[in-house]
């Protein structure tokens, strides 16, 4: 162990003040202190927290000082009081480079501290640098068998995060860490914390490597228990495939099968009751594994559990011959997960076919310490050698359907495949969509023609003006004064969705796109135009910039909404107004028959209402429910709305049907019709065509005057500026839009909850209902 705390006032002083230069980074100073200091300054550590030099640069991932004080004399293994080495400190934090410094200075990888912690305990982190960390410090001596004070080894430790871990775990196995590990608190095993966490590798490697399989914690939970719990199928058949036994009883009374029907993992629930667990046990709560899962809800996993608990009332009579022993389930598990060695083994001396000797069978099951008994293999031989002269198929064998029924067959787990029906040879025809579906498809996304990509994503412009000179509240004069493009770094090209280009109100990326050549009505991936977008957000100026560029104010999306229905159902009555006023049809059905003022009331908005209202929405419209304007409002319930809805419909006109009035009328109009007079042929005007004056030629004679006066060689001479000036909002500007958008959507804009009132109307009830669920 290396510790030397300071003591005295003189070293107390003199270690302080050399943290604070290493922190600094003073070199001049370091240098200095440790000449003139106490004797071995540099290895001192701090009365409070036993840090020392180098614990700092560990944590502050300063390569050039960890050498500087190495070089000076630092013990990289010096101890803080908590026994942490800088090594350990770098491990934790993922410091890797620091790490190799240290490790280069030959520090001691085997060092440990007070709780009996290794440098590996320090890398078991998810990240890369972590990985790295773990990989330097196995290659350089750390103890892959290293256990805490209280008993937990490091791989059970890496196992109990083995998900994300699993390089970590499958590396400490590797380097030959004890695959039986076992945290003598708990009694968990490596095994138990990495079929818990549903990690197949690492569990498939510690049992490869000899982990006892059977061995259960201090509270009787076995490995298959935790793989129940989680749902883990493939984990539980390499489990069995090893000999695990299913049917170990906890001491809260539960069994694997318990756990599997509490998840509802109905696969999981047919599995363990194959292999050996009792359906008809009862928990300490008296419920049997098919009880919990009712009591879930688990239809599925009843199902199942139920025809396990008619097989095992079946079989377990003394005089029923089970079909199925479990010894034979057993060696099928075994020959399903070891099937690549021993096909392998089998191809060897396959003498054509896929058929081998009797002999030869017995020999590599033998070799290949298969689970059966020398009697039970002259069993399967002669299931498999029924008309084969004495040969067995090993594929039939690696199959398991000469010796198992269907239903135990590893190969029965999983998705069933559908047949197709027969007897129907034609093909139907293709559904017709009713509607273009998410989005649009990508063979239908117009292009660039220099290849660049779709339309809908535009430049989005940067300034390149030098902050340093100028800013938003003093810009240049003019593009002359401003040269920054000229000395500033060129910024490259970005292109961004046109949606968030209209949400961040960047006018001047949507006016650069418009002179490029993209038109104001393009429609991004969602079918939505720019028009609609600034609808829903709200942006009032982006709304009318578009509407000065001859936006289409009557384009619908996939869903046949025009901007007026948006902007009607986040509840903007000024944008509402000033679309009508640009001709958009206030009346506009959707695919479901909603037309605008529907979409209003569902964003419980009196002003936006009162205004469609006003100018002329039809309120006996219904949709493709038959929902009127007023159903929907009593849907909301909006008693605002509803009142107002209901004078509207009282003060319409009723409609009479007086069809005896209207015939009599008919008639008197017949009968007293005058006769019309003959229509009197008018004589066409002629109008001579408008004389359309010429452009003279130029003459041969005239191109000689101008060559001769030198006009032709004019240059040139107007500025064109480097880059585009980009014209920013000034302080006051910035500050009047926000009251602006306070103004039109409350206070409440400013905060990152902030909701349009549909959706803070749905979340507002949907609140009030959970309070009150009565």
């Amino acid at each position: 162990m290396h510790r030397r705390v300071a003591e005295d006032r003189l070293e107390i002083l003199q270690i302080y003040k050399l943290l604070q230069c290493v922190r600094q980074g003073d070199k001049e100073q370091i240098e200095k202190l440790i000449r003139l200091g106490v004797p071995d300054l540099i290895n001192l550590t701090e009365p409070q927290n036993g840090e020392g030099v180098l614990h700092l640069t560990a944590v502050a991932n300063s390569v050039e000082l960890s050498n500087f004080l190495i070089e000076l004399g630092a013990h990289p293994d010096v101890q803080d009081k908590k026994g942490c080495t800088p090594g350990m400190k770098a491990a934790e934090l993922g410091h890797e480079l620091v790490l190799e410094v240290l490790i280069h200075a030959d520090a001691d990888m085997t060092v440990v501290d007070d709780e009996g912690k290794g440098i590996l305990f320090y890398c078991i982190t998810p990240t890369k640098r972590h990985a790295r960390c773990a990989h330097m410090v196995l290659e350089f001596g750390a103890d892959v068998n290293n256990s805490t004070t209280d008993g937990k080894p490091i791989l059970v430790a890496a196992c109990e995060q083995a998900k994300e871990c699993k390089d970590l775990c499958m590396k400490l196995l590797e380097k030959g860490a004890d695959p039986g590990a076992t945290s003598l608190a708990t009694g968990r095993t490596a095994l138990m914390e990495a079929a818990r966490e549903g990690a197949l590798e690492v569990v498939r490697k510690i049992l490869e490597n000899g982990a006892d399989v059977n061995i259960f914690d201090h509270e009787r939970y076995h490995a298959v228990h935790f793989a129940a719990k989680g749902g883990f199928f493939e984990i539980l058949k390499v489990i069995s495939a090893y000999g695990g036994n299913m049917g170990i009883i906890a001491m809260d009374g539960t069994t694997a099968l318990h756990h599997a029907a509490k998840g509802g993992f109905n696969e999981c629930c047919r599995f363990i009751g194959q292999r050996g667990c009792d359906p008809m046990w009862k928990n300490l709560l008296k419920q049997t594994p098919r009880a919990v899962a009712k009591e879930g809800g688990f239809k599925a996993a009843g199902k199942e559990l139920r025809k396990v608990e008619r097989l095992f009332a079946k079989f377990s009579k003394a005089e029923a011959k089970n079909p199925n022993p479990p010894w034979a389930i057993k060696l099928h598990d075994w020959s399903f997960e070891n099937q690549a060695i021993l096909r392998t083994a089998f191809e060897e001396v396959d003498k054509g076919g896929g058929n081998i000797t009797q002999e030869d069978f017995a020999i590599i099951l033998q070799e290949q310490n298969a689970p059966v008994t020398y009697e039970q293999i002259q069993t399967i031989t002669q299931l498999h050698e029924k008309g084969r002269a004495g040969s067995i198929n090993y594929e039939e064998f690696l199959k398991g359907s000469k010796y198992l029924q269907k239903a135990f067959l590893v190969s029965s787990y999983g998705p069933k495949k559908k047949k197709g029906k027969k007897g129907k040879k034609g093909k139907k025809g293709k559904f017709a969509i009713l509607m273009p579906i998410c989005t649009i498809a990508e063979s239908s996304l117009a292009r660039r023609k220099d290849g660049g990509p779709p339309y809908f994503m535009i430049e989005s412009l940067r300034s390149i003006t030098d902050p340093i000179r100028f800013d938003r509240d003093h810009p240049a004069e003019n593009p002359l004064e401003d040269d920054s493009a000229w000395y500033m770094e060129e910024l490259e090209i970005s292109y961004s969705n046109i949606g968030y280009i209209i949400k961040a109100g960047d006018i001047n990326s949507l006016k650069n796109a418009f002179e490029e050549g993209v038109s104001v009505d393009v429609k991004d991936l969602f079918y939505k135009t720019p028009l609609i977008l600034a609808c829903a957000y709200g942006n009032m100026e982006i709304v009318k910039f578009l509407l000065q560029k001859g936006a289409n104010v009557n384009a619908t999306d996939n869903f046949e909404w025009t901007p007026l229905h948006h902007a009607c159902h986040a509840g903007h009555q000024d944008i509402a107004e000033l679309l009508i006023m640009h001709g958009a049809k206030v009346d506009a059905p959707a695919m479901n028959g909603a037309t605008p003022l529907m979409r209003a009331i569902e964003s419980c908005r009196l002003d936006c209402v009162h205004f469609l209202l006003k100018k002329g929405a039809n309120v006996q419209l219904v949709n493709k429910k038959g929902q009127n304007a007023l159903d929907i409002a009593m849907a909301y319930a909006d008693y605002r709305l509803i009142d107002l809805i209901e004078a509207k419909l009282e003060s319409l006109p009723k409609l009479k049907d007086d069809k005896k009035k209207k015939e009599k009328k008919d008639e008197k109009k017949k009968s007293g019709a005058k006769p019309q007079t003959p229509a009197v042929e008018l004589p066409v005007a002629i109008f001579s065509p408008e004389l359309v004056p010429q452009k003279k030629k130029g003459s041969v004679i005239h191109q000689n005057a101008l060559i001769n006066r030198g006009a032709t060689n004019k240059v040139n001479i107007t500025f064109v500026p480097k880059a585009i000036a980009i014209p920013q909002p000034t302080t006051e500007e910035l500050i009047r839009q926000r009251e602006l958008r306070r103004e039109r959507f409350s206070y409440e804009v400013d905060f990152e909850d902030f909701q349009m009132p549909f959706n803070k109307n749905i979340m507002e009830k949907a609140r009030l209902l959970s309070e009150n669920p009565k």
